[in-house]
């Protein structure tokens, strides 16, 4: 029997548990989380969860998959080292466990800022985890005045849903424009006035000069002569993969763990999953590190295959959703600056797509409240097939009419 230990509980940790179980191969799983929780969906933290009266997690899994499946948890627990030649890991607690095939899920943490430092100041949050997100929802009843640090994903969620609430909302972005790593001007120009229209005060290329605070709490922040007055403030800045374990035992890693295509570490009998990896992406002959539900669960499915000797190259496309208030954005593939862009659509009606192509292969789009947009163009990029991108780019064509099944 297999023995096979997996570190980390969110959703790659429980994806590979139930990949795992499909394979009805004979295997001891046990699972170790720093959380005190079984694995959750995440998404909903900087959304509904904050914001509901009474909320309650949205479980993954439920208890007795586990229980039923005998796989053994140890929650609130801290794997302190790898010992490789041995095949064993050490926690906290004292205790050792061998495995067969160690698994690594341990995903990410907030990027500290230098000024908002959630150890020094009680009302200063980063949201990560549920805990993170119970601190945040305890003060944000009270709260007239939300700061967010940060005009990425997370801050932008954070910012509609603190709006939706009643909240004065200020977003100090340091950058030119928002989310300007992840997705095009054009959908950056367009969340930008959305949000301003929604009644958010956005600032762009804002450093904060200094913070005002009283009692440990920040109560306001100077970006020049301004003030932002500030009863909570969210920190969305980034996240750093988890690498020290990896490091520390002497496994390959940069911006993340490296594995090759079938999330195996520079030691074979170590993989990798989720957010905390460095993966080959052939699509556009590159290495990547992706935050998103769907890459967890996919690298997921893959490492359980290669584990079980039936593997299979990891080439998923990658995809990603942000719901900011009535707004939906849904990423497939991954944008390249050097690639063609055309908007289909026109952002003055809130629904418009934003497509990007190689020569007359789409390789990316975005889509905004256009979700037959995106399913079709999830297809039109796993094929590669070759497409006009005049055509594609017309509102009066569907999309899906170019696919070779259509």
């Amino acid at each position: 029997m297999k023995k096979i230990v997996v570190v980390g509980g969110g959703h790659a940790a429980a994806q590979f548990c139930a990949a795992v179980l499909e394979t009805k191969q004979a295997v001891e799983i046990t699972l170790i989380t720093e959380e005190t929780y079984l694995p959750y969906q995440r998404p909903p933290l900087s959304k509904t969860y904050i914001k509901e009266d009474d909320p309650q997690p949205a479980w993954l899994r439920p208890a007795s998959f586990y229980a039923d499946n005998q796989i053994n948890i140890y929650m609130n627990s801290c794997v302190t080292a790898i010992h490789r030649e041995e095949k064993s890991i050490s926690v906290n607690s004292g205790d050792r466990f061998s495995y067969d095939v160690l698994v690594l899920a341990i995903g990410t943490r907030a990027r500290v800022h230098d000024v908002f430092d959630t150890r020094r100041y009680s009302n200063v949050f980063t949201l990560r985890n549920m805990d993170d997100a119970n601190g945040l929802r305890a003060q944000m009843g009270d709260a007239r005045n939300v700061l967010v640090i940060g005009g990425g994903f997370i801050g932008l969620e954070i910012a509609a849903t603190s709006r939706a609430m009643g909240k004065n909302v200020s977003v100090l972005e340091a950058a030119p424009r928002l989310l300007g790593r992840s997705v095009s001007t054009e959908v950056s120009d367009y969340l930008l006035n959305k949000h301003r229209n929604e009644g958010v005060e956005i600032l762009l290329d804002a450093k904060v000069d200094k913070v005002d605070e009283q009692d440990g709490r920040v109560t306001a922040a100077w970006v020049g002569d301004t003030r932002y007055d500030a009863d909570v403030v969210v920190v969305g800045i980034g996240a750093v993969p988890n690498v020290e374990l990896a490091q520390a035992a002497g496994l390959e890693c940069d911006n993340g763990i490296m594995v090759n295509s079938f999330m195996q570490t520079s030691d074979e009998a170590i993989y990798a999953i989720g957010d905390c990896t460095n993966f080959p992406y052939e699509a556009l002959n590159c290495r990547l590190r992706l935050e998103s539900v769907q890459n967890a669960n996919d690298q997921a499915r893959c490492a359980a295959r290669a584990i079980f000797d039936d593997p299979m190259p990891y080439t998923a496309l990658p995809w990603f959703w942000s719901d900011q208030g009535r707004v939906r954005i849904q990423i497939a593939g991954v944008p390249h600056a050097s690639h063609v862009r055309l908007v289909r659509g026109n952002p003055a009606d809130d629904k418009f797509s934003v497509l990007y192509f190689d020569d007359n292969k789409l390789t990316c789009t975005e889509s905004v409240n256009m979700p037959i947009d995106h399913m079709a163009a999830r297809k039109l990029i796993s094929t590669a097939i070759q497409v006009d991108p005049e055509q594609a780019a017309d509102p009066q064509v569907a999309l899906k009419s170019l696919s070779p099944a259509s």
